[in-house]
């Protein structure tokens, strides 16, 4: 092409611009066709997701928006399977289960229907309600059996209570439910028969407790069919479990007076359990009164005792006077939220199930009395804005608990019927007792009660208000909570990790309310904890110099923990309705949720 002087020859320059011509024009050609296309698919496509009302574009695909309806669970699958029922015409109680059973079967390592939980519903014309479907202490159990040998009260058979978690469902789609119960069931029969690969947090959780996986012969076989822990994207199956969800699908009695009920019992028997047939013959789930306060206009419904919800309410009374919303969260009210924690802690010593107290008009004045007003205006007095103070400072009354674990999921339907339910089997893997032929894994939830003992450090003793009695429920810190604005719902929140829920639901109530955050940053955003006991502050990492610096200056002392350390996390899943009828639904990436909507 270039000849010896290194120029283009003529010749060759007119050719090789008729080529350039030829390759523009069929460049060109295909270019046009290419967007002509494009905007044939994309138009079509609006157009279909248009006619099904169905659709709406969303920035953040971790925020889904939606028209009509939607789930929130920690897994994709699981909050897709609620909203075909919702689709299909089903209540929000009814996708609720079907994302309950399908959450249980895939991360049966924090809740599942070996275990319990609290569910707080509120119907179209604002009447709320909460099931209590919360494990209780079996009839033989004794305030004592755990004394000197409080390993038992964690692992093994002594430390199952009696599961609720299938009695409540059964009780919410009794009253509540549109679908037949047996539909509920399907798709986590399927997905369990033909099975499903193991997500990012079951391979996680895996992982982490391995070594106790491989050692047990009921987890190992479905979890290391092959001597070797299964990894994320491989194909698990859980086929007797298959059976025993089809068996509670024809005839729910079975889990507490049949077949299933025998096999749970003997396999607590084999492992040292004192449970018999009759406790799990005469469970019965509670329908109770949901508390209710107000914060900034809006009204706060949320459950009662044996939950936390009291010291959500206190909280809440605690904070309002500080108008955070005018005044951002700064240092100085960052370290305000902070003690306000503290006094929360403290008063949680003060709770357990109401039905168990000596004096039960007294301890339910008591109650009444925390969640006031007048109370949190006594107790703001004593909040220095420039000093933090050793735990008696906040008066406790007794040794705060422990407890573990679980999972959240929150619903609303095309009707406005919403519902914010969290489950637990309580600590991870909870008793590690799997019944092999049913693989039903229960729970420990008899390690949330109180061992009497000597005081600690502190020289507080364990609270007998949470001692074990037969029949009763262990403390808790779940806290579900549904708000409202106007008189109609806004939004409903929970969620799980032990007793960072109380913290974790607190703030972003707080950020919602106060600064209209976005759903996705209210939950995504890093965390602050302050139980009392320790006495630290834990925090995510992400927060400002300016702010931790604060803190220290002060005198807290705080911890810092990187945002994805599961170690110290709670993760939320929420719902959220504006005036104009659209809806935002997100789960925690924490967990490595995705809600759903239609």
């Amino acid at each position: 092409m270039y000849n010896s002087y290194g120029l283009i020859d003529g010749h060759q320059r007119m050719r090789s611009r008729s080529r350039s011509r030829v390759c523009s024009f069929t460049t060109s050609l295909i270019l046009s066709f290419v967007i002509i296309m494009l905007f044939v698919i994309i138009f079509s496509n609006l157009s279909y997701f248009l006619d099904n009302d169905s659709f709406i574009l969303t920035p953040d695909p971790n925020l889904i928006i939606a028209k009509h309806g939607a789930v929130a669970s920690e897994i994709a699958n699981c909050s897709q399977y609620g909203v075909d029922i919702l689709k299909e015409g089903g209540s929000a109680i009814d996708a609720a289960i079907t994302s309950m059973i399908c959450v249980g079967a895939i991360n049966i390592f924090s809740s599942g229907i070996g275990g319990g939980g609290f569910m707080t519903i509120r119907l179209p014309n604002g009447y709320s309600e909460i099931i209590d479907f919360r494990e209780t202490a079996p009839l033989a159990a004794r305030k004592d059996m755990f004394v000197d040998k409080e390993v038992f009260a964690s692992v093994g058979g002594l430390s199952i209570g009696v599961p609720g978690e299938v009695a409540g469902m059964k009780l919410a789609h009794q009253k509540y439910g549109k679908l037949p119960w047996k539909r509920l069931f399907e798709p986590s029969i399927k997905m369990c028969r033909n099975g499903f690969p193991v997500t990012s947090e079951l391979g996680l959780q895996l992982q982490l407790f391995s070594e106790f996986v491989v050692d047990n012969p009921q987890l190992s076989e479905i979890y290391a069919p092959n001597g070797n822990i299964l990894k994320k994207g491989q194909i698990l199956y859980r086929t007797k479990f298959a059976r025993t969800l089809e068996t509670i699908a024809n005839n729910y009695t079975e889990f507490y007076k049949g077949s299933i009920a025998k096999s749970i019992i003997k396999r607590v028997h084999a492992t040292g359990g004192i449970m018999t047939l009759d406790d799990l013959k005469n469970y019965r789930p509670i329908v109770r009164e949901p508390i209710v306060g107000f914060y900034n206009d809006r009204k706060v419904i949320t459950a009662p005792e044996p939950t936390s919800g009291p010291i959500l309410l206190f909280l809440l009374n605690l904070l309002e006077k500080y108008d955070l919303k005018n005044n951002e969260i700064d240092g100085l009210n960052f370290h305000r939220i902070i003690e306000a924690l503290k006094f929360g802690f403290a008063r949680q010593t003060e709770l357990g199930d109401s039905a168990f107290f000596k004096n039960k008009t007294k301890h339910e004045l008591r109650i009444e009395e925390i969640i006031s007003k007048e109370f949190a205006d006594s107790v703001r007095r004593n909040i220095s804005d420039n000093e933090t103070f050793d735990p008696d400072y906040y008066n406790p009354v007794y040794e705060p608990i422990d407890d573990h674990g679980t999972s959240h999921l929150t619903v609303i339907d095309a009707d406005d019927m919403t519902v914010s339910v969290t489950s637990s089997i309580n600590k991870p893997w909870g008793s590690q007792v799997m019944d092999p032929d049913t693989e039903i894994l229960l729970n420990d939830q008899m390690d949330d009660f109180s061992v009497p003992g000597t005081p600690d450090m502190f020289e507080l003793s364990p609270s007998p208000y949470n001692f074990i009695e037969p029949g009763k429920r262990p403390l808790s810190s779940m806290a579900p909570t549904i708000i409202e604005k106007n008189g109609k719902f806004e939004f409903a929140v929970g969620g799980s990790g032990g007793k960072r829920i109380i913290s974790s639901v607190l703030e972003v109530i707080l950020d919602i309310c106060d600064f209209d955050t976005n759903l996705v940053d209210a939950i995504n955003k890093p965390r602050y904890h302050q139980q009392l006991l320790p006495n630290m502050v834990f925090v995510d990492s992400g927060f400002s110099f300016d702010l931790i610096k604060n803190l220290l200056d002060i005198g807290h002392v705080v911890q810092i923990h990187h945002i994805n350390d599961r170690t110290f996390s709670s993760q939320i899943q929420a719902i959220r309705k504006f005036e104009n009828g659209t809806i935002h639904a997100a789960s925690d990436f924490r967990k490595q949720g995705l809600a759903a909507g239609y």
